[in-house]
């Protein structure tokens, strides 16, 4: 063994070499096959990227302790992510409104623009978050070109995660070909669009944008054992593992620590990392649905007992969840929180990369008052701004001595590539095994296939502005800008649940669906459709809590804002839908959407177990 091995060095491999493993050879050929190129011009368009992007990246990580968190993984998530943008491209016919002559003169661009999108999009990290020296004890940064010695590298302490889109722009022309580049700038939409995606401004890259962050997400969810395509029977890793995972990367990334100048996501002390309960664990879950992991409670007492179950929390001397601490940091700010107690090595397992420990004092008060709170805090809004400042959403990063995770088994490749190329249905799927259900019911609608009808396809269609309350349904006034200071959460739900039924992380016409295809049209399931949107996006709590609403009702009457939603006869707008089921019937009650591509790329064939209610009651009078 050389000295630099033993060093830990990594010897550069020949962008050939890299790609010469089973699975990437496999996910190469299906990246291809979705081209419709010859061969030559494939290489010209697509390897050449491809091993220009092997050669930079090499056997470094996509992150320190989140997804592909091994030796290679930043090679392999850049290509299931092609692959997955791909498949998703495919959906639409693009640019959206142009001519059927100009959508086909343009296809190839497009899909090109899609795949190098996704491949870069992660690009900026090998800039920004990590520290790679070479063995003559130089620093290497990718503008140089390629690595050309042997080299070992650890994760820059406090990066900010923002970063790396931005960073990406720095290097993307080092990847992708320059008559590539030349080619697409000739299409103008197209090019506005890469060019804003190549920054990592994916809102503002339109459409090439929401392929590239759905794709990334359904790579994401693969790796860490969800579930985006219902395609799978159960989830690959432990739960306990995957709410470790998630802690982790939401104390790196989002958590803001030991803040000496008042309230703090956490604070970190001799004995213990201790977290605000309430918005960690609203964190949490929200992070763990998003990446399309299944089962998560969705209140937070069951939450807090599957973390103590798990031994991810550690529980108080009445063996409660839940801690009460009085912070105070020596300078006359001080405050009383319920706390979640976490022993740092789950977070940090190497001790030499903590955080300095706090520099104020915490006490933990007796277990009989954690006790009193224990059930208070369960609806409480008890974070950081509640208790006189403006809550931290952007956090310093903690870093810790890299030891990447294992690359996955061979064995296992296989298997997860299938998965991966299947999320997608082609034009004539198989019939799917019955998907693992979203919610406990007793009730079942039986799962139906949801094969497009070919006469019914069409074009996504842009998601309108949110129209005034006041206004009739035929004269909305003008839509409303969306800003972070008021989010048009109608809009940001429907882009979120269109999103999500594309890559089919939210799943339709099954028994536990919360959407159905109903009168050719989509039929949300109410309110629970709007719950889970709330789940997942938990900032919305302290805006509902201000107007004295749940947090899905502000989500709920947003949407109704948009006028999007059919009528009844009576002018309400909530229908009522009839179930049958082979034992019993139900009933659903939500809303009928007036387009149905708001929701589907393409719009599938009913669910013949479903009905609305009127139209049944009209044919069992006749």
């Amino acid at each position: 063994m050389s000295s630099n091995t033993a060093a830990g060095f990594f010897k550069p491999e020949s962008p050939d070499a890299l790609l010469s493993t089973s699975r990437r050879r496999q996910l190469i050929e299906n990246i291809w096959q979705r081209t419709s190129l010859p061969r030559e011009q494939f290489d010209t368009l697509y390897m050449q990227a491809f091993k220009s992007y092997a050669a930079l990246v090499q056997h470094l990580p996509a992150s320190e302790n989140h997804h592909h968190a091994y030796h290679g993984g930043m090679l392999d998530h850049g290509l299931e992510i092609v692959a997955y943008a791909l498949k998703i491209r495919q959906m639409y016919l693009l640019p959206i409104g142009a001519p059927p002559e100009s959508q086909a003169a343009q296809s190839e661009a497009w899909s090109a623009a899609s795949a190098y999108g996704a491949l870069v999009h992660d690009l900026g990290k090998i800039a920004v978050d990590v520290n790679v020296e070479l063995a003559d004890g130089t620093t290497w940064h990718p503008w140089h070109g390629p690595l050309d010695q042997s080299y070992r590298f650890k994760y820059v302490k406090g990066r900010d995660y923002r970063l790396h889109g931005a960073a990406s722009s720095l290097i993307y022309a080092s990847v992708i070909p320059a008559k590539a580049l030349d080619w697409l700038s000739g299409f103008p939409e197209l090019w506005a669009q890469l060019v804003f995606a190549f920054a990592g401004q994916y809102e503002h890259a339109d459409i090439l944008g929401e392929i590239v962050s759905q794709a990334d997400q359904a790579s994401v969810a693969q790796e860490l054992g969800g579930n985006p395509g219902r395609a799978m029977s159960a989830p690959k890793q432990s739960i306990q593992r995957q709410l470790a995972e998630g802690l982790r990367m939401l104390v790196s990334e989002k958590f803001k620590l030991n803040q000496p100048d008042g309230p703090s996501d956490g604070w970190l002390t001799q004995d213990g990392l201790w977290l605000v309960s309430k918005p960690a664990v609203d964190q949490l879950r929200a992070h763990l649905l998003s990446q399309g992991i299944e089962h998560i409670p969705t209140s937070n007492a069951p939450m807090f007992n599957l973390l103590q179950d798990q031994a991810i929390i550690q529980p108080n001397g009445e063996g409660k969840a839940i801690w009460k601490a009085s912070i105070d940091n020596g300078r006359g700010w001080k405050n009383t929180f319920t706390v979640l107690k976490i022993a740092p090595a789950l977070i940090w397992p190497n001790a030499s990369d903590r955080p300095e420990a706090y520099t104020g004092t915490l006490t933990v008060e007796a277990a009989g008052a954690a006790e009193d709170v224990d059930q208070a805090v369960l609806g409480a809004d008890e974070s950081p701004s509640a208790a006189g400042k403006k809550i931290p959403v952007i956090a310093d990063q903690t870093s810790q001595q890299h030891a990447p995770k294992q690359a996955p088994a061979a064995v296992k490749d296989f298997d997860a590539l299938d998965e991966l190329l299947d999320l997608f249905p082609d034009s004539v799927p198989a019939i799917p095994a019955q998907p693992t259900a979203e919610a406990v019911d007793d009730d079942q609608i039986p799962f139906i296939p949801s094969t497009p009808s070919p006469a019914r396809l069409k074009q996504p269609k842009q998601l309108a502005g949110e129209a005034s309350i006041g206004g009739s349904a035929s004269s909305a006034e003008p839509a409303t800008v969306s800003t972070d200071a008021n989010p048009n959460h109608g809009v940001n739900f429907l882009t979120w649940l269109k999103g999500g039924v594309i890559s089919h992380r939210i799943i339709i016409n099954d028994a536990k669906a919360r959407v159905h295809t109903v009168d050719s049209t989509a039929f949300l399931v109410s309110p629970d459709i709007f719950k889970r949107y709330a789940l997942e996006h938990p900032a919305i709590e302290r805006e509902a809590k201000e107007r004295d609403l749940e947090a899905w009702q502000v989500v709920q009457r947003s949407f109704e804002k948009l006028k999007k939603h059919r009528k009844t006869a009576a002018g309400l707008n909530i229908w009522t839908c009839l179930v049958k089921g082979p034992r019993k019937s139900k009933q659903l009650r939500g809303y009928l959407l007036i387009e149905p591509t708001d929701v589907f790329s393409e719009v599938p064939y009913d669910n013949p177990v479903i009905s609305l209610a009127d139209l049944a009651d009209k044919e069992t009078s006749e």
